[in-house]
């Protein structure tokens, strides 16, 4: 039987409990079947995986999370990463002073802000190191509240909590399959410990978006309703998923947990999340002078501490990864063509295509002369090679 669950009906001693909490990444989950309700705590999670089929509540129950999230902590305490690639869910949250940068719906921003992400995660490393302590909790009560509540001439640096969320992550694996997952796991191996965490949401829990990798390295799992067993097994190692109702209710397993529990999502609606978004643009702008992110945000506008707005970078940038690959594949075999990109490096044509106009842009290869072959010019102790031009290079599968 379905029933909604309100976040107002979150009330009682345990509601009490959880407004009392001086956990500031305490999230409500919703109730169970006995009407107990639920909450995690994402700093232990430390990341989710949010998966189910279209219509399932996927979306809403991000909403709660975020809304919880932001009932808490103000932007000198909590920063999103908000990336939307559907562009109607996520959006609404732009204009919140806790944004670090505006929701990105740009799959080629998604990679930029998942590698400034890693970037400020080592920045944090170094920061904890130099004071000597092992994580971002330690920091907090050992290092910045001391001196906040001393009234220090020279505070040191504030290192609110980074939530990262994704609401559809086949949108961007479809483009970056090889960063997105590189990101995604190196984040999720070692951001715990500065305060760095993730939630991914897709509606196609297949071994194609969520690899073995991701679900290795993101041990909490939140399953809505999905079409098969199947689908079930890939979310969450086990069936059950399946027979599921719909509208928010799901299986939430986490690290701790040896059986999933049956949870019934909070249901906010469009209205209610725009409420708060007003609410918080008008009541709560926040003094953010003691946030610099170092020199990981200098020189960006406050609203787009990652200055993917100011469009200084590239498509060159994001194919730095796959770049020696390539050029150690084209000088071993002696062929550069799209095609044998694409087979060699398990990639779409748009990104070969582009990688052989960078291997030409740094004299690896020489410039394509109408059907004769691409000349190798930086294969070492040989003559220069011609490439193998494929006659499939110019009828290669999108």
């Amino acid at each position: 039987m379905k029933c909604r669950i309100r976040p107002r009906r979150w009330s009682g001693s345990a509601a009490c409990s959880w407004s009392a909490s001086t956990k500031p990444l305490l999230a409500a989950l919703g109730r169970d079947i006995t009407g107990t309700p639920h909450y995690a705590n994402i700093a232990k999670m430390p990341h989710a995986l949010v998966a189910g089929a279209t219509g399932s509540g996927k979306s809403v129950a991000i909403h709660a999370l975020v809304t919880s999230l932001l009932y808490r902590n103000g932007p000198n305490q909590l920063r999103f990463i908000m990336i939307d690639p559907k562009r109607v869910e996520l959006t609404a949250y732009n204009g919140i002073p806790h944004l670090l940068t505006p929701v990105i719906t740009d799959p080629k921003k998604t990679i930029f802000s998942l590698k400034w992400a890693a970037k400020e995660m080592e920045r944090r490393y170094n920061i904890l190191e130099a004071e000597k302590v092992r994580d971002i909790e330690s920091y907090h009560s050992t290092i910045f509240e001391p001196a906040k509540k001393s009234g220090a001439e020279e505070m040191p640096e504030a290192l609110p909590y980074i939530v990262i969320v994704i609401d559809e992550l086949a949108d961007i694996m479809h483009s970056y399959p090889r960063e997105l997952e590189a990101s995604i796991v190196r984040l999720a191996q070692m951001s715990r410990a500065v305060g760095i965490h993730l939630i991914l949401s897709t509606q196609r829990p297949s071994v194609n978006v969520i690899t073995g990798l991701i679900k290795a390295n993101v041990p909490t799992r939140m399953a809505l309703q999905v079409a098969s067993q199947i689908d079930s097994r890939t979310i969450l190692d086990g069936a059950g998923a399946e027979t599921l109702l719909g509208a928010g209710d799901m299986l939430y397993l986490s690290s701790d947990m040896q059986k999933p529990v049956r949870i019934q999502t909070a249901f906010i609606s469009e209205g209610e999340v725009k409420k708060v978004v007003n609410y918080i643009k008008s009541h709560n702008a926040g003094d953010l002078s003691s946030i610099d992110f170092g020199g990981n945000g200098a020189g960006a506008e406050p609203n787009d501490v990652i200055g993917l707005t100011s469009g200084s970078f590239d498509d060159d940038d994001i194919d730095d990864d796959l770049y020696e690959e390539a050029r150690i594949a084209v000088e071993e075999a002696g062929r550069a063509s799209t095609s044998y990109l694409q087979r060699k490096l398990k990639i779409g044509y748009s990104r070969a295509a582009r990688l052989m106009d960078v291997l030409e842009a740094h004299g690896v290869i020489g410039p394509a002369d109408g059907s004769k072959p691409r000349e190798i010019l930086t294969r070492s102790g040989a003559a220069p090679a011609v490439a193998d031009t494929d006659a499939d290079e110019e009828t290669a599968s999108f």
